[in-house]
């Protein structure tokens, strides 16, 4: 009888899926979007039981390029690699006429979205977004914005600016950061007129008043956040700064289920759910061919609109 019971406890456990111990690209600096999302998995994933030795790993460069080129080519077939991306990569892989895009890895999940904010240092003497735009209008190269990386939403965002401004977009004078934490140091150094970042990378320091929040990029009002919309300041532009997560090319079946399970057991739980809320993140989960058709209408429409601000020819 008790070698019945313990035949039995041994297939129970034999049966039991192995849990993953995933290593996250996140492919930029620490402190950006980026970072933060691939830590906020790493942490929840640790806390949720789905993955105890996560670890996250910084290669920053080129809009996230570089690290997606040494992920798909490092990680082929590994059932424990991911990598973070999302609107900023899109508009990377085109403007830096990547050879590797996101068809050479395994997009798995849209996971967040988050508004882009307009701010100034508190310094400064424009006061509110009207003042911004006054200053483009008058000399379009003397006033300098810092943002994420050339191509990305932070850039896209100031290009749509210029154009409902009456400003020529291809003479906007954009300085591209590889990572939040450096376009916080320009601005915070009154080292640029303006910056452009989602929302989250800017709230420490609007809340400290070292920053001015002068507009969002939301379709209305974000509860909480004492800014007008763009729309409101008789700028047309609504945009959203999405994240994802990609695995590497090459997976059986067997490994893509697994990962997929893995993440929707993530997003699911009460510990993402909390993250999201602390972060002021928005929830927009999609997966599967849902995801696949979405990514590839984005990916569409991303390359339009840097044609018409010159930044894809």
């Amino acid at each position: 009888m008790k070698s019945l019971v313990l035949a039995t406890l041994l297939a129970g456990a034999v049966a039991l899926p192995a849990l993953a111990d995933y290593t996250i690209i996140a492919p930029a600096n620490p402190g950006g979007g980026w970072d933060q999302t691939a830590r906020t998995m790493q942490t929840v994933m640790q806390e949720e039981g789905i993955s105890p030795r996560t670890q996250v790993q910084n290669v920053p460069g080129a809009g996230g390029t570089i690290g997606l080129a040494q992920f798909a080519s490092q990680n082929s077939g590994n059932g424990e690699a991911l990598i973070v991306g999302g609107y900023v990569m899109v508009g990377a892989i085109l403007t830096n006429n990547s050879p590797v895009s996101l068809q050479d890895v395994t997009p798995i999940a849209r996971l967040t979205g988050e508004y882009e904010a307009i701010v100034v240092p508190a310094a400064s003497p424009i006061q509110d977004m009207q003042g911004l735009v006054d200053a483009m209008r008058a000399d379009p190269g003397a006033v300098s914005w810092a943002g994420g990386s050339a191509g990305g939403a932070d850039h896209i965002a100031v290009g749509l600016i210029a154009q409902e401004a009456g400003v020529d977009p291809t003479k906007i004078n954009y300085i591209a950061y590889s990572g939040g934490g450096e376009a916080l140091a320009a601005l915070l150094g009154n080292q640029v007129t303006a910056g452009m970042s989602s929302l989250g990378e800017m709230e420490a320091q609007i809340e400290a008043g070292t920053l001015r929040l002068l507009a969002v990029s939301s379709p209305e009002r974000i509860e909480g956040v004492d800014a007008p919309t763009l729309i409101e300041t008789g700028l047309d532009v609504e945009l959203q700064n999405w994240r994802m997560v990609a695995a590497p090319p090459g997976l059986s079946d067997e490994q893509r289920a697994k990962i997929d399970a893995d993440i929707e057991k993530m997003v699911k739980s009460d510990a993402w759910q909390q993250q999201l809320a602390d972060k002021g993140w928005a929830d927009t989960y999609l997966a599967g061919e849902e995801f696949d058709a979405q990514l590839a209408a984005d990916i569409a429409s991303t390359e339009e609109i840097l044609r018409q601000i010159g930044l894809v020819k």
